[in-house]
């Protein structure tokens, strides 16, 4: 019994440290149209990445690199991977930079699973409830990885899309603060201090360039 009391009074910790580190603003609710709610619904359909994705060599450095980064912040290192391999592919699959998402689940959640914020936006990327029923089905659990990396990259996909490509009024909608610039600064921020990346064949055929080199075909 002790052991049991124990172990809820530890998950609910948990649970308070989580919703206290949430950063999602007052995200609204839109009246979309049939067909945008259709598009987002068969994006956010079920399609998981592909067993061999995680072994592309392309993105073994990486994912060791960004492994290394969040470690203060996903001790296990299995977890971390998955984590890491489900947000390059979901991101990929968007048309997003990794990089960006991974600023989004910084500021957002602070990488924590289970991050509820005070307006009740969930998980890694703070994904409100109701667009579960606006575009998913009520079977979906915004608390699993993959599907909340999915909804969340599709979303921001879609307000990406809605301002022409302009980040910064993308990210105020994500974060429903359109029009201020803490949200949209904080969230590169965290990318510029974080999370930028060169990969090293790309740093090296930069190096030889420079160089005057000639860099094999």
């Amino acid at each position: 019994m002790k052991r049991r009391l124990a172990t809820r009074l530890t998950m609910a910790t948990a649970l308070l440290a989580a919703t206290s580190l949430a950063h999602a603003g007052a995200q609204q609710e839109e009246q979309l149209a049939p067909s945008v709610v259709a598009g987002l619904a068969k994006a956010i359909a079920d399609a998981p990445a592909p067993a061999s994705y995680v072994n592309r060599p392309v993105l073994q450095a990486w994912l060791a690199e960004m492994s290394r980064r969040i470690a203060h912040r996903v001790a296990d290192e299995r977890e971390r991977r998955e984590l890491l391999a489900t947000v390059h592919y979901e991101a990929t699959r968007a048309g997003l930079d990794p990089q960006l998402v991974l600023g989004v689940v910084y500021h957002e959640s602070g990488f924590k699973k289970y991050a509820i914020s005070v307006a009740g936006a969930r998980g890694y990327m703070q994904v409100m409830p109701f667009w579960v029923g606006l575009i998913g089905a009520s079977d979906q659990n915004l608390f699993n990885l993959r599907t909340n990396l999915r909804y969340g990259t599709v979303i921001l996909r879609h307000y990406l899309d809605i301002e022409s490509g302009d980040y910064y009024r993308a990210l105020g909608r994500y974060n429903g603060s359109l029009g201020r610039a803490e949200y949209p600064q904080a969230v590169m921020a965290a990318l510029n201090r974080h999370f930028s990346y060169t990969p090293v064949a790309a740093t090296a055929a930069t190096a030889a360039t420079a160089a005057g080199a000639s860099i094999p075909r």
